[in-house]
């Protein structure tokens, strides 16, 4: 179900369309997906949320076949990701989005970030490390080797949607 509320844009002020979109995944909770387009200045933001907040939770898969790079991946803004054998993670932060998206999609998420560092780079040793960095991730998105793919999120909103997938409770004190 679509539900469309008038709103103001948070950076210019503009008005504009706060979009809810109601999904229903199978095995999962009820999602909701928020969305924000300014047509005024160009902001968006979108977010995926679990309207009932559930226990801690930590998600982990092992990609070792090129159908894995298929698994679901339900990221809240409370999420963290990681891909221990590659070095990379994206963690919660003020312009943290959610998403829905599948492995394959995260690793591209994670080449657009290299591709920015790379751009941004200050020094040979800070290019040399971005492009090992892209080189592992255009093995992984073929699955050259094994990796795992890890999401936890405190506040239970986010899942690795797979009977691959194991999820475990996250100790919030750790």
């Amino acid at each position: 179900m679509r539900e469309i509320y008038p709103g103001t844009c948070p950076a210019c002020g503009c008005e504009v369309q706060i979009i809810h979109h109601h999904l229903e995944i199978p095995h999962f909770p009820d999602l909701l997906v928020v969305s924000i387009a300014c047509s005024g200045c160009g902001y968006r933001h979108t977010d995926t949320i679990i309207p009932e907040e559930g226990e801690a939770t930590r998600w982990t898969v092992r990609v070792e076949e090129p159908a894995d790079l298929s698994i679901r991946v339900v990221r809240s803004m409370t999420g963290t990701i990681r891909i221990p054998e590659l070095g990379v993670a994206v963690e919660p932060g003020s312009a943290c989005e959610g998403f829905v998206t599948n492995i394959e999609g995260v690793l591209s998420r994670f080449s657009g970030a290299v591709e920015s560092a790379l751009a941004g780079a200050e020094s040979d040793e800070e290019r040399a490390a971005a492009l090992r960095v892209q080189d592992a991730i255009t093995a992984a998105r073929e699955v050259a080797f094994p990796f795992t793919v890890i999401l936890e999120d405190p506040a239970g909103n986010s899942a690795l949607i797979s009977e691959k997938a194991e999820k475990t409770r996250l100790d919030r004190t750790a």
